[in-house]
């Protein structure tokens, strides 16, 4: 009898020490969890040149007035219109250069910025653009077959033709997505890159990200929604 109640005593003891176990563990979990949040930025980087150094400005401040920015352009969407900044007056938008004959990683690329339309289908505040490379081949009736296939939205995603120098001009140049420091490259050589840029309200840079990458693009529409959020 003694010993079934010492054997009794000896359970109740072990399962009180397992179920302070389990609480130190969760306690543990959301104090780690409240860390991560209360540990974020308050606001996304700017990005002025190809070695994409962060910069951390506040927004609204005169540094950040006078900082780099995205010029105008005048380039010919899917739909035959005149996309320029005045487009994208007051909008977030995500950016990348491609062509529609590319058989490898555009597809890929577009894949994944279809997956950025659809996180913010319904948010009229944010907008893609992509730039054709090969604007010879890249006309109007191509691009608005490509947008079809891929199941680009118009007007909420501009697939863009134009100028071959301006379009050049403006990836290497401006958005700086070819980040191939050191070494010069002239309007022959060919621009291609798997990059996507965020750009913020006032076209200012404010992320880079891996196009072909899940996570990167899963980043990218965090980022997007912590941009919205500044004022």
């Amino acid at each position: 009898m003694k010993l079934l109640l010492k054997r009794k005593k000896n359970r109740i003891l072990l399962l009180g020490l397992l179920v302070l176990t389990i609480s130190c563990k969760k306690q543990v979990k959301k104090e780690n969890i409240k860390v991560v949040e209360t540990s974020r930025v308050e606001y996304l980087p700017f990005y002025e040149d190809e070695s994409f150094t962060p910069h951390w400005l506040t927004p609204g401040s005169d540094e950040e007035k006078s900082f780099h920015k995205i010029p105008d352009f005048n380039l010919i969407n899917q739909l035959g219109d005149t996309i320029t900044q005045n487009t994208f007056q007051d909008k977030i938008y995500i950016t990348d250069f491609f062509y529609t004959t590319c058989p490898g990683i555009c597809l890929k690329m577009t894949n994944n910025m279809v997956k950025v339309q659809e996180a913010f289908k319904n948010d009229n505040d944010v907008v893609m653009l992509s730039h054709s490379v090969t604007p010879s081949i890249d006309s109007v009736p191509a691009l608005k077959t490509y947008a079809k296939n891929n199941n680009v939205i118009d007007n909420k995603w501009h697939l863009v033709t134009g100028d071959r120098n301006e379009i050049y001009t403006l990836g290497r140049e401006h958005y700086f997505v070819e980040n191939d420091l050191g070494e010069i490259k002239s309007m022959d050589d060919f621009l291609h890159t798997e990059n996507f840029l965020l750009i913020d309200k006032n076209k200012h840079i404010r992320g880079i990200y891996n196009g072909l990458n899940r996570a990167s693009i899963a980043q990218l529409i965090t980022d997007v929604k912590a941009l919205q959020l500044e004022k």
